[in-house]
C-alpha cells in the first residue's frame, strides 16, 4: 500500500514539474485540480467560420446547390440551343436568339417576385425559406431528367422549365444570401463571405465540367445528378437551427416594408453604386450566354467543334479562375483600399471578356474565361461584403433581394442582351461590344460614385 501510495505521489510531483516548465516555455496546461474549474467556462470565440455547425450545414448547402444549378443551367441552354437548330431548322442567329429567350423567361420570375421574396426573408425563417426553396428546384430537375430520359424536349417545354427554375431562384436567392450573417459574428463574416464564394465558384466549376462529361455519356445524367444534389442541399440547410427575423416585423404591411426596402437602397448612395455597377457591367459584359454558340459553331479543336464536352470546360473554367482567388482571399482577405480594387476588377472583367470574343483558340478562350471568372471574383467579394456590413439585418433579406435582382437582371437580360446583339453583330461582335461597355461603365461608375473609390476598408456600419 505504501508503495503504491509513494508511485501516486512520485506521478503528482511529476505532472507538477512538467506544468512548471511549460510555464516557463509559455505553453502551460493548468494543473489536473484545476482542469474540472474550466468546464464551467465559456467556450473560445471561433477562428474561423468554418468552426461553427451551422455554417458548415449552411456552406455544404451552398456548394450542393451551385454544383446542381450550374450544371444544370448548362446543359438547360445547349439543350435548347440545339433542338431549335436541330429539330426546328432555325439559324445560327435565330437559334442564338432563342438563348436570349430563354433568359427572359428565367428573368420574368425574379423581376415580377422579387420585392416579394426580400419581404419573405425578412419575415419568416430563411432556412425554412432556402430549404423550399431547394425542394422546387428538386422537382424542376427531376422533370428535366424525366423530359430527357423520354426524348419529349421541345422549346415550350424547354422554356417553362426555365421560368420556374428562376421562379425557385428569387426565393432561394435572398434568404440564402442572409443567413451567413446570422450565424457568423461580425469580425468572421469577411472571411465567411469568401468562403462562400468558394462554395459558389467550386461549383460553377465542377457543375458545369461534370454536367458536360455525363451528358456526352448519357443525356439524362447531369440533370439526375442535379436532382440528388439539391435534394441533399435542402435536408442540410432545414438542419440550420430556427433563425427568426431580428425584428418582428409581421404586423407591417408587406407593401409598406417593400417600399422601405426600396427606399433604405436609394438613399444608401454607397448601396446603390455597388449594386448598380455589378447590374450594369455584367448585363453588357456577360459572355456565358452564348458560349453554347462558341461551342457548337464557333470553336474548334482538331478540326471538329468542341461541343458539349468543350462546352462544359469553357462554363467551368470561369468558376475556376474564381475558385483559386477565393481560395487567396479565404487565407488573406483584401482589406485595404477595397472601392478602388472593386473598380479595376470590373474593368479587368471587361478586357478579358473582349480577349474571349477574338480568341479563335480554344485553349486560350479557357484562359480568358478563368481570368473573367478571377477578376469578377474580386469584385464580388469586396461588393458582397460591403452591402452586408453596410446593411442592418432588419432590412437585410429585402436588400438582398434588390441586390439578387441587380445580379439576376445582369444575367437574364444580359442573356437576352447578348442573343438579341448576336442576331444583330454576329456572336463574336456581341462579346466585344459587351466588354467595351463593361469598361466604360465602371469609368463612369467611377466619377458618379465617388463613393465607392473612397471606400478604404470593411468597417461595419451596422453591427
Amino acid at each position: 500500500m505504501a508503495d503504491r501510495s509513494r508511485r501516486a505521489g512520485t506521478a503528482i510531483h511529476r505532472r507538477r514539474l512538467r506544468h512548471y516548465k511549460n510555464s516557463l516555455l509559455g505553453k502551460a496546461r493548468p494543473p489536473c485540480h484545476l482542469e474540472r474549474v474550466s468546464d464551467n467556462a465559456p467556450p473560445a470565440e471561433p477562428t474561423s467560420p468554418l468552426q461553427i455547425p451551422d455554417y458548415r450545414r449552411f456552406w455544404t448547402a451552398r456548394l450542393a446547390s451551385s454544383f446542381a444549378t450550374t450544371g444544370m443551367v448548362v446543359i438547360l441552354g445547349y439543350q435548347l440551343y440545339d433542338v431549335a437548330r436541330s429539330h426546328y431548322g432555325m439559324s445560327i442567329g435565330q437559334a442564338s436568339f432563342q438563348l436570349g429567350l430563354l433568359g427572359l423567361v428565367q428573368f420574368l420570375p425574379l423581376f415580377l417576385l422579387t420585392p416579394v421574396a426580400g419581404v419573405v426573408a425578412d419575415r419568416f425563417d430563411r432556412g425554412k425559406v432556402t430549404g423550399l426553396s431547394m425542394l422546387l428546384d428538386t422537382m424542376i430537375a427531376l422533370a428535366l431528367t424525366l423530359a430527357t430520359y423520354f426524348h419529349v424536349l421541345s422549346l415550350p417545354l424547354l422554356f417553362g422549365l426555365g421560368a420556374l427554375h428562376g421562379t425557385a431562384r428569387v426565393f432561394l436567392g435572398p434568404a440564402l444570401a442572409s443567413i451567413a450573417p446570422n450565424v457568423v459574428p461580425p469580425a468572421l463574416l469577411p472571411r465567411a463571405v469568401a468562403i462562400n464564394s468558394m462554395a459558389w465558384q467550386i461549383g460553377s466549376l465542377g457543375g458545369p465540367a461534370a454536367a458536360g462529361l455525363l451528358f456526352a455519356a448519357y443525356a439524362p445524367l447531369p440533370y439526375a445528378l442535379s436532382t440528388v444534389l439539391l435534394l441533399i442541399g435542402a435536408v442540410r440547410i432545414l438542419g440550420i437551427r430556427p433563425l427568426p427575423p431580428s425584428v418582428d416585423n409581421r404586423n407591417v404591411h408587406p407593401i409598406k416594408q417593400i417600399r422601405e426596402g426600396l427606399s433604405f437602397v436609394r438613399n444608401e448612395r454607397f448601396l446603390l453604386g455597388c449594386i448598380t455597377l455589378d447590374l450594369f457591367a455584367v448585363l453588357l459584359g456577360g459572355a456565358t450566354a452564348l458560349l453554347p454558340v462558341f461551342a457548337r459553331d464557333i470553336l474548334t479543336f482538331e478540326g471538329h467543334a468542341v461541343g458539349s464536352y468543350g462546352l462544359g470546360f469553357m462554363r467551368a473554367m470561369p468558376g475556376l479562375g474564381a475558385a483559386l482567388v477565393a481560395t487567396v482571399l479565404a487565407r488573406r482577405p483584401i482589406d485595404t483600399n477595397v472601392g478602388n480594387k472593386m473598380l479595376l476588377a470590373v474593368a479587368a472583367f471587361g478586357a478579358a471578356t473582349i480577349g474571349f470574343a477574338l480568341s479563335r483558340n480554344f485553349f486560350l478562350s479557357l484562359l480568358f474565361l478563368a481570368l473573367i471568372g478571377a477578376s469578377d471574383m474580386i469584385s464580388v467579394f469586396i461588393r458582397n461584403t460591403l452591402v452586408q456590413l453596410h446593411t442592418p439585418d432588419a432590412v437585410r433579406g429585402r436588400v438582398s433581394s434588390i441586390s439578387g435582382l441587380a445580379i439576376s437582371a445582369s444575367n437574364e437580360l444580359g442573356e437576352m442582351q447578348s442573343g438579341v446583339a448576336a442576331a444583330l453583330l454576329g456572336a463574336t461582335g456581341a462579346v466585344v461590344f459587351g466588354g467595351v461597355g463593361a469598361i466604360v461603365v465602371t469609368a463612369l461608375w467611377a466619377v458618379w460614385f465617388p463613393e465607392l473609390r473612397r471606400a478604404r476598408t470593411f468597417a461595419a456600419k451596422y453591427t
